[in-house]
């Protein structure tokens, strides 16, 4: 496969995935901003819900350079709609839809009229018809098309190189936004100490599972109240858990070794060393490590693994 061809195939899946990954971190911010809250401790007044979404993303800077004030409209306008942003939900969708069209004869006619008909769909939207229609409900909707793409990427595609490298970036992507997620949690949706283990810190974490799709599965396995240590282990270390970072590195190193050649082993070790750490690891080892510092590193390496992953296959120097 041509490396044009792979870079596009890697970018389109990733683009879908931050679509849906950025509809459901404003949908729960959004669902969030509903309860009463409150900074009551000094100096926590930039964990106001709004400001969520901007730290998980690493948007915050871009958008205070741009807007001199944090507000709900401003947010979702800059996070949906700003062709500005390259990580908003229109510049993604339009990014997807591009890499479809420049490989068409890598893809099903069924994929590429999906995304097709979702950006078409997509450009129809302002911020009155949204706020006309329903956040939650055009959030919905996002989440909807990216689910209908990966159905139809999985009953449509032949399972060749071209499978493999989108399903390649679809993981890399969710792993990221996973583990930003889980740590932004722990350390800006709080406005205080006291709040720990009360209504506003439950509602938070059952936020936190509905983002990932998750409140049904803590249900299911814990039948229990929710903790943070458990939460922790579902997304991080359960590989039964669709979005759990051991899912997401199971589908990574499996798809990669199924690709490297001996020009490319590197890569394939960096995964496997990467997929060991979730596979043999242990929660209560990783909150002694520290939650936040496990998550940085974890971000960190699967970056690293995404720029080798780039420099062997979509932009290779041998």
């Amino acid at each position: 496969m041509l490396c044009r061809t792979a870079n596009e195939l890697y970018w389109m899946a990733r683009h879908i995935e931050r679509a849906e990954n950025t509809a459901r971190l404003l949908d729960v911010t959004y669902r969030m901003s509903l309860l009463p809250y409150e900074a009551i401790e000094p100096g926590l007044a930039w964990a106001e819900p709004w400001a969520v979404p901007l730290i998980t993303s690493g948007l915050a800077t871009a958008f205070y350079e741009r807007f001199p004030e944090l507000s709900a409209e401003r947010v979702l306008r800059y996070m949906i709609l700003d062709s500005g942003n390259p990580s908003s939900i229109y510049c993604c969708l339009r990014a997807a839809r591009e890499s479809a069209r420049s490989v068409r004869g890598a893809i099903t006619s069924e994929m590429y009229e999906d995304l097709n008909s979702a950006w078409l769909e997509m450009r129809g939207y302002d911020y009155n018809r949204i706020q006309a229609t329903g956040v939650s409900e055009f959030l919905d909707w996002v989440k909807m098309r990216s689910h209908l793409f990966r159905g139809v990427t999985f009953g449509t595609m032949l399972r060749d190189e071209a499978y493999h490298f989108i399903r390649l970036g679809t993981h890399i992507e969710r792993a990221d936004n996973t583990a930003r997620i889980l740590d932004v949690k722990y350390h800006t949706l709080l406005p205080s100490a006291a709040d720990v283990g009360g209504a506003v810190d439950y509602y938070q974490w059952s936020a936190l599972l509905r983002s990932v799709s998750g409140f049904e599965s803590y249900r299911k396995i814990y039948s229990d109240v929710i903790t943070p240590l458990r939460v922790a282990e579902l997304l991080i270390l359960r590989q039964d858990m669709p979005r759990s970072l051991h899912s997401c590195m199971n589908f990574i190193h499996e798809t990669l070794e199924t690709l490297c050649d001996d020009n490319t082993r590197e890569v394939e070790r960096a995964s496997g060393e990467l997929h060991a750490r979730l596979h043999y690891g242990r929660t209560d080892d990783i909150i002694k490590f520290g939650l936040h510092e496990y998550l940085m590193e974890f971000v960190d390496r699967i970056s690293a693994l995404g720029a080798e992953i780039n420099r062997a296959f979509l932009a290779p120097t041998y």
